[in-house]
C-alpha cells in the first residue's frame, strides 16, 4: 500500500480547531517533532495516529482517505479539461493539488459549476431575446437528474438521518423478518388512515395516491417486492415530510423540478433502507460475500434494487464495500449513477466502450465480471447484468437496461464474484477510461476522437479516415 502523506489536511484540521502544534501533539500523545514531520509530509500518516485523532476529536478518518483524493482528481480533470484554458494539466499536477490543497481544488470545481450555470442562464436569456448564439460556445446544461445525482454524490450516497430512521421503523414492524406488503399496508392504514388497493387496470402508473380519499393504488403488474418498495416510498412521503423538505432545502437547488425530483429520490432511498435495514442487510451481505442474487432472495427484491442498496452502505461506524452503481441503456444513456466510492465518469466525455456494462447486452441474463484499470492506474472489479421490464402483452415494447456494480480491486476478495479471477495480476485488467473527450489513453483501439485540448495529429487523421478511404477504393 502507498504511504499516505496528508500533512496539509492535518495542518488544516489543527488550524480549524485553533490548536498549536504542541496542543495537538499532547492531545494525541505524540512528540512535537513527530507532528511537525507529519505536517510537512516528511513522515506518512499512520493508522495509530488516525485512531488517536478519532479518539481525541471524533474526527472521521475518511477525510484522510485516498478515495477522497481520487474523487477530487476526477472532478478536477473534468473541470480543467476545457480547451479554452490553453493549458494541458497532467494527472500528476491534479493529484498534487488534490492532496496538498484539497480546499482549493473543491473551490475550483465549485467555481466551474457556477460558471456553467452562468453560461446556461446567458444562453437562455439570449434565446429569449432572439439572439443567435454559436453552438460551439454553449455548455451542455445541467439537468435536474444531474443535479440530484451530484447531491447524492457529495454525500457518498449515504443519508444518515433517513437510514437510521428506516432501520428503527423496520425493527418496530418486523423485528426478525422481512417486511411484507401486508405489514406495510397495515402501517399505512393504522398510522395515516390510508387504504391500499391493487388496481387491476393494465395501464397507468405503478403508484397513485389519492389524497382526498386517502387511497393508495398499486398496479397489479408489480411483483411483491416492487409493491413493498412503493408502499415504503409512500410511507416516507407521509411520515418524513419535514425531514425530506429540510434535506431538499439544504441543497439549495435552482428550480422546483430539481426539488421535486430530489424529494422522490430521498423517499426512494428511505424505501430501500426500510425494506433492507442497514445492519441486517450489511450482515447478510458480508455473510453471503455480496452475492446479489442470494441477497435478493433473502429480502424479496430484484437484482437492481439490491445493487442500489449495496451502493449506500457507508455508515461511519459500520461501512460495507464502497460500490459504484450505474444503469445504462443500449444507446449508452445513463439513467442511474450513484457512487459511494471515488469512481467517476465525465459528464461531457461519455463512457468507455471497453467497459463490460455494454457487453452485458450481448449476454442477457448472465452476470459478467471485469477487472478494469483507469488511466490513473486505479483498478476496479465490475459486475454487469441486464434487467428487463415488460408491462404488456406480446406486441408491447419492453425496457432493457444493463446495471453494473463496481468497487476498488482491494475489496475484490470480499466478493464472491472474484472467484476464478486473477485480481492481483496487472496484466489481467482491461484498460478503460472516462470517455474519449477526457481520456488520456492515446493508444486505445476504440478511441472515437482525440481528447479535448489536444490537436488532431497525423496518426489520428489516418486512423479516423482509413475506413472511409478503404470504402472509396
Amino acid at each position: 500500500m502507498k504511504k499516505p502523506f496528508m500533512g496539509v489536511r492535518l495542518k488544516r484540521l489543527r488550524e480549524e480547531r485553533r490548536l498549536t502544534q504542541q496542543a495537538l501533539a499532547s492531545a494525541i500523545g505524540i512528540s512535537l517533532s513527530y507532528l511537525n514531520q507529519l505536517e510537512n509530509n516528511q513522515r506518512p500518516l499512520t493508522l495509530p495516529v488516525l485512531l488517536k485523532l478519532n479518539a481525541a476529536f471524533g474526527v472521521d478518518v475518511q477525510i484522510f482517505s485516498d478515495d477522497e483524493e481520487a474523487r477530487l482528481v476526477a472532478d478536477l480533470r473534468e473541470t480543467l479539461s476545457d480547451p479554452q484554458l490553453g493549458e494541458t494539466i497532467s494527472t500528476a499536477e491534479l493529484r498534487e493539488l488534490a492532496v496538498n490543497m484539497p480546499a482549493v481544488g473543491r473551490a475550483l470545481v465549485s467555481l466551474n459549476r457556477r460558471y456553467r450555470q452562468a453560461i446556461e442562464q446567458s444562453a437562455a436569456l439570449a434565446a429569449r431575446l432572439g439572439e443567435d448564439r454559436q453552438a460551439e460556445t454553449a455548455i451542455l446544461p445541467s439537468t435536474a437528474y444531474e443535479e440530484v445525482r451530484d447531491f447524492f454524490y457529495a454525500r457518498h450516497n449515504y443519508i444518515a438521518e433517513l437510514d437510521d430512521g428506516a432501520e428503527r421503523l423496520a425493527q418496530e414492524l418486523a423485528p426478525s423478518g422481512v417486511l411484507t406488503v401486508a405489514k406495510l399496508s397495515e402501517y399505512l392504514r393504522g398510522h395515516h388512515g390510508v387504504t391500499v388497493v391493487v388496481d387491476d387496470a393494465s395501464t397507468g402508473p405503478h403508484r397513485r395516491f389519492d389524497l382526498q380519499n386517502m387511497t393508495l393504488q398499486l398496479s397489479h403488474r408489480l411483483e411483491a417486492g416492487q409493491q413493498a418498495f412503493q408502499l415504503a416510498t409512500q410511507i416516507a412521503m407521509l411520515t418524513l415530510d419535514k425531514e425530506l423538505s429540510a434535506l431538499v432545502d439544504s441543497a439549495d437547488f435552482a428550480n422546483k423540478d430539481t426539488c421535486g425530483l430530489a424529494r422522490i429520490g430521498l423517499a426512494n432511498y428511505f424505501a430501500g433502507a426500510l425494506i433492507m435495514p442497514y445492519s441486517r442487510f450489511l450482515d447478510a451481505a458480508k455473510t453471503l460475500r455480496y452475492d446479489i442474487d442470494l441477497l435478493g432472495q433473502e429480502f424479496g427484491v430484484g437484482f437492481e434494487t439490491v445493487c442500489h442498496r449495496l451502493s449506500t452502505l457507508q455508515r461511519p461506524s459500520a461501512r460495507g464495500v464502497p460500490f459504484f452503481f450505474i444503469r445504462v441503456d443500449r444507446a449508452g444513456n445513463i439513467s442511474k449513477r450513484q457512487s459511494a466510492t471515488d469512481f467517476h465518469f465525465s459528464r461531457i466525455g461519455g463512457t468507455c466502450p471497453l467497459w463490460n456494462v455494454y457487453e452485458a447486452f450481448a449476454s442477457p441474463g448472465r452476470i459478467l465480471t471485469q477487472i478494469a484499470r483507469m488511466p490513473d492506474e486505479r483498478t476496479y472489479l465490475w459486475i454487469a447484468h441486464t434487467v428487463s421490464h415488460r408491462s404488456g402483452g406480446y406486441e408491447s415494447l419492453s425496457k432493457t437496461f444493463a446495471v453494473a456494480l463496481g468497487c476498488d480491486i482491494r475489496h475484490a476478495d470480499e466478493l464472491v464474484y472474484s472467484r476464478g479471477l486473477n485480481v492481483h495480476d496487472p496484466a489481467s485488467a482491461t484498460p478503460i477510461g472516462m470517455g474519449c473527450k477526457v481520456c488520456e489513453r492515446t493508444d486505445c483501439p476504440q478511441r472515437a476522437f482525440p481528447p479535448l485540448g489536444r490537436p488532431l495529429m497525423i496518426d489520428d487523421k489516418q486512423s479516423f479516415f482509413a475506413p472511409y478511404a478503404a470504402s472509396a477504393r
